[in-house]
C-alpha cells in the first residue's frame, strides 16, 4: 500500500507541476501578445502622425539608437493625445528631434 500511495502522491506531484507550466506558458503568451498589439498600435500612430520622408528618418534613428527612437515614439504620442500634434514633415521632424537633443548629453571617448 505503500507503494501504491507514494506513487498517486508522485503522480498528483508531476501533474500539479505541469499545470503550474501551462499556466506559467499562457501567461507568457498572453504578455507577448498584448505587446504585439501594443507595438501595433505604436507603429498605426506614429505613421498617422509623420510623412514619408519622417517616418524613414525615424527608421533609421530606431536602428542608430533604439532607446531614443522609442522615446521620440512616446513623445510623440503624447503630444498628439494631447492635440498639440498634427502632421509633421521631414523638416518638422527634425527640428523637434533637435529640440529633443539639446537636454541630453553625448559622452564621447577619444582614444590616444
Amino acid at each position: 500500500m505503500d507503494d501504491l500511495e507514494a506513487l498517486r502522491a508522485k503522480r498528483l506531484a508531476e501533474l500539479q507541476m505541469r499545470q503550474q507550466q501551462q499556466s506559467y506558458g499562457n501567461d507568457y503568451q498572453e504578455q507577448m501578445q498584448k505587446q504585439v498589439e501594443t507595438e501595433a498600435q505604436i507603429k498605426q500612430i506614429v505613421k498617422k502622425l509623420l510623412d514619408t520622408s519622417a517616418q524613414s528618418r525615424l527608421t533609421n534613428l530606431r536602428l542608430a539608437n533604439p532607446d531614443f527612437a522609442r522615446q521620440v515614439e512616446i513623445l510623440l504620442i503624447q503630444l498628439y493625445q494631447s492635440g498639440r500634434l498634427a502632421k509633421l514633415t521631414d523638416e518638422q521632424f527634425k527640428n523637434l528631434l533637435l529640440k529633443i537633443n539639446e537636454g541630453r548629453r553625448d559622452i564621447k571617448i577619444e582614444k590616444k
